[in-house]
């Protein structure tokens, strides 16, 4: 009864967002249109997106320009949850919050490594960093160096990792992915205790858990394939955290000699039970279906509970990436059908 009282007033919430998100069909109807302003009309009549739509200048409009409007339509919905939120639930958001976070100063590695002409197009995302954030917009872009960048991240939990990995020899942009995403699973993992009880912490180690082991599969599959790394050197990219995959069966996936003894190995998951591996989708499809599968049954099993924010703001992040993902390819003309190849995992 407790968590049934706390949450009701968020789940009802959700319920109504998740209500408004885009259906299979839609995707599908997008897939078939011929250019980004029928896409805009699309959105605009079709979805949520009409009221965010309305701030762009239909006769100046960008693919850019929608990608901006979609980022502002998740944080909006990111502050909704937040309002129904009470004290211990916002600790969860927080934690949550460093997702964006990541994102936002890899972009500005990005900027900056790159030297881009005009580097930072970064205020449609300050009023909202400002507010849930105690990492600076204004001082990032100051940015003209990685050493700058860094040191504008002083006085964040970010800035700690990122000096240590400058001041010990010449770093790359990768460099500074991995150990961004590195300190974020390590600290979010380390921190589940402290902010979690019972039932939500078993339910968040098993969602948080998962996704270590789902996205170190990826890197292995991905340095094996294509890069043809050394084992020595896939183990310095993966996350030193094993929940269903034993330190035995990482070394094997490792060391394994050609991709299909990794198929093989990869078969003694828990994983494979849930999702066949060999099927003809991307390995960032395999892993995208896997977590909506456990998010969904996390849900549905445990309705009150952080798995609803969980499941809903993995879906909205998903309906992003895909409509990102359509876009591109009808730029580029592509037919329906790439076009829903390449969103790939639209489920229901």
């Amino acid at each position: 009864m407790g968590n049934l009282l706390v949450y009701s007033g968020i789940v009802t919430k959700i319920r109504a967002m998740e209500a408004r998100l885009l259906k299979v069909e839609q995707f599908e109807e997008i897939a078939g249109l011929h250019s980004v302003p029928e896409v805009f009309t699309y959105l605009k009549e079709h979805s949520s997106y009409a009221d965010v739509l309305e701030a762009i200048d239909e006769t100046r409009l960008h693919r850019g320009d929608i990608e901006k409007i979609l980022i502002q339509s998740l944080y909006q919905d990111y502050q909704k949850i937040f309002a129904f939120c009470n004290l211990e639930q916002r600790k969860f958001l927080k934690v949550y919050m460093k997702r964006y976070e990541i994102d936002l100063i890899n972009y500005c590695f990005r900027i900056v490594i790159n030297h881009y002409d005009q580097p930072f197009d970064l205020d449609y995302k300050r009023p909202f960093f400002d507010k849930y954030s105690n990492i600076s917009i204004e001082k990032l872009i100051t940015s003209k160096t990685t050493d700058e960048l860094v040191e504008n991240l002083k006085g964040t939990e970010y800035y700690s990792p990122l000096k240590k990995l400058k001041d010990s020899h010449p770093v790359t942009l990768f460099d500074y992915d991995l150990a961004l995403d590195l300190y974020y699973f390590s600290s979010i993992w380390k921190s589940r205790k402290k902010m979690l009880k019972k039932k939500e912490l078993e339910i968040f180690t098993r969602d948080c858990g998962s996704e270590i082991d789902l996205l170190n599969l990826q890197w292995i599959y991905r340095a094996k394939k294509y890069y043809d790394m050394a084992p020595a050197d896939i183990y310095s990219l993966l996350i030193p955290i094993h929940y269903k995959i034993s330190t035995t069966l990482i070394k094997e996936l490792v060391e394994s000699s050609n991709i299909e003894e990794f198929y093989l190995s990869m078969q003694k998951t828990s994983y494979s039970r849930h999702y066949d591996f060999e099927q003809n989708l991307t390995i960032e499809q395999m892993y995208t279906n896997c977590l909506h599968h456990l998010y969904t049954i996390d849900r549905r099993r445990n309705p009150y509970s952080i798995a609803t924010i969980n499941t809903y703001l993995f879906l909205k992040e998903e309906e992003l990436r895909k409509l990102t993902t359509a876009i591109e390819c009808i730029r580029y003309s592509l037919t329906p059908s790439e076009t829903l190849a390449y969103v790939g995992g639209i489920t229901q």
